[in-house]
């Protein structure tokens, strides 16, 4: 078959695009709707059960149960935004004034932070995963390294010391602030050994740790990312420090994206107001309840929040970086464009996938060395992501069922690449036909994604429920329609992909 860029330079007719863009939007709309009704309905019970705190607009309450949403915002609040903004204003000045003396003093600065936020024993624990991962990297053995990093991280989950941190904070949300830091910085370590390890620099081992040690603490990313590699770090630092920035259109982009990411954060907090989908998903008799409309709506709903959470997470620290004159990664793409498996991990957090391609695809040889290493070297990419989350068990769920989607999605691309069945497909389909085969096989591949990411975000009994609902009990009444309104969405998604740069 014809490659997907190909298909998707085969335009369909206006008027069918158009369908498809209101079918999709009116199916988002309606679902939330359903949602909403059946939050309201049983808003007596929820709150009685899961406490739904008092909310900012009048008439709603608000869903507290996506910890990960509360627990940024809450540090953002104390600290972290302050913090930021700091570091943004020295940046700037600096820039300006003395671009030489930018990294330095911005390593300072997020050292300062970091110890302020984490406290002196939270940043010597930093210290010393810095300490003994620049003393592994200086033998320049990657197998070393990686042990060595694994290692590292794998103290994360040792009761004795998970214990003895827990100690150093008064509350445990202090610790997971540790926890977390520690967790990305590890990400740091393993990119700063084997860029050492496979380019040996001309540079003295001083220099090389005051890299290492900028790399670590430079603060929008610090605590949560998103992931740089150590080589584009050091490389976009140097020339920002050389050529100096002082962009006259750095105010309006400031101001540009400030108002983005407030509106971001003003869409996250909407919808935990109007549909308490957290508080839903944590009870299996709620999901039980629901509606058919309202089950889709409350699956939207969790990738959709999830989305729109990262975009704030993200985008703040993205700001500053761009200022800094660094190139972070492209902010997530919206996931209900997103119409495989590949896709998601290629454009949710590119940070991250860009990561896994340069230390664990391809130095196992990804698809250079034949069927059996891509698949043992996709497996292990997605074992360590599993493993770098927490390796609980829906964690293994959610990365089998991944592993599995890309493998049988690049398997049937290499199917249709084949000689005779593109021939065979050239002679008896039209190009659009082509772009509709295409996006109907991309349905089932989505609500595949969907069912991993309710997984991912909810737990298995999620995950299970869903299943039971749509694919078993439902299979002639819900996962028609379903798998219509997915095929919509899909088309929406080859029009993006084709219309992006």
């Amino acid at each position: 078959m014809t490659s997907k860029s190909k298909l998707q330079r085969s335009p369909l007719p206006w008027t069918e695009i158009c369908l498809y863009w209101v079918l999709s939007f009116g199916s988002h709309l309606y679902s939330f709707y359903h949602l909403h009704k059946f939050s309201k309905d049983h808003e007596t019970g929820l709150e009685r059960e899961f406490q739904l705190e008092k909310g900012l607009l009048k008439g709603f309450k608000r869903d507290p149960l996506d910890f990960e949403w509360n627990f940024w915002i809450e540090w953002a609040r104390k600290s972290l935004l302050w913090t930021l903004i700091g570091h943004g204003a020295i940046s700037r000045f600096l820039n300006i004034f003395y671009p030489k003396l930018t990294v330095p003093a911005i390593t300072v600065y997020g050292f300062l932070a970091a110890s302020y936020v984490l406290g002196i024993r939270g940043v010597s624990v930093l210290l010393l995963h810095l300490a003994v991962s620049f003393s592994v990297a200086q033998l320049r053995k990657p197998a070393l390294s990686w042990t060595c990093n694994l290692l590292l991280l794998s103290t994360l989950h040792i009761q004795p010391l998970q214990d003895i941190q827990k100690g150093w904070y008064n509350t445990e949300e202090e610790y997971y602030l540790l926890l977390f830091s520690v967790a990305v910085c590890g990400l740091r370590f393993i990119s700063f050994n084997l860029e050492c390890c496979w380019s040996p620099s001309d540079h003295s081992g001083l220099a090389q740790l005051f890299w290492l040690f900028s790399y670590t603490f430079y603060h929008p990313f610090f605590y949560n990312g998103p992931i740089i590699t150590y080589k584009a770090y050091t490389e976009q630092m140097r020339r920002s420090a050389e050529e100096g920035n002082k962009d006259e259109s750095a105010s309006s982009y400031l101001l540009l994206r400030s108002a983005r990411i407030m509106l971001w954060w003003c869409m996250a907090e909407y919808m935990i107001h109007v549909m308490y989908m957290h508080s839903i998903q944590s009870n299996e008799t709620y999901i039980e309840m629901l509606p058919p409309w309202a089950l889709g709506g409350l699956a939207l709903a969790l990738v959709q929040f999830f989305y729109v959470k990262y975009l704030v997470l993200f985008g703040l620290p993205s700001m500053l970086a761009t200022l800094d004159g660094l190139v972070p990664p492209n902010l997530p793409r919206c996931v209900s464009i997103m119409y495989s498996f590949t896709g998601m991990w290629r454009h949710f957090d590119e940070g991250l996938y860009r990561w896994l391609i340069r230390y664990i695809y391809v130095p196992l040889g990804g698809s250079r060395h034949g069927l059996f290493c891509k698949v043992v070297s996709t497996g292990l990419a997605f074992g360590f992501v599993c493993l770098w989350h927490g390796g609980h068990d829906y964690l293994q769920y959610w990365a089998l069922m991944n592993w599995a989607g890309v493998l049988v999605e690049n398997g049937l691309k290499s199917l249709f690449d084949s000689s005779r069945v593109h021939t065979l497909i050239e002679q008896n389909f039209s190009m659009a036909m082509q772009r509709r085969c295409i996006a109907l096989l991309s349905a089932f591949s989505t609500a595949m994604l969907i069912l991993s990411n309710l997984v991912f975000l909810g737990g298995i009994h999620v995950g299970r429920i869903f299943w039971k609902r749509v694919f078993v009990q439902g299979w002639s009444t819900i996962a028609p329609p379903m798998l219509a309104f997915l095929y919509c969405f899909a088309q929406v998604g080859l029009e993006q992909t084709h219309r992006s740069p």
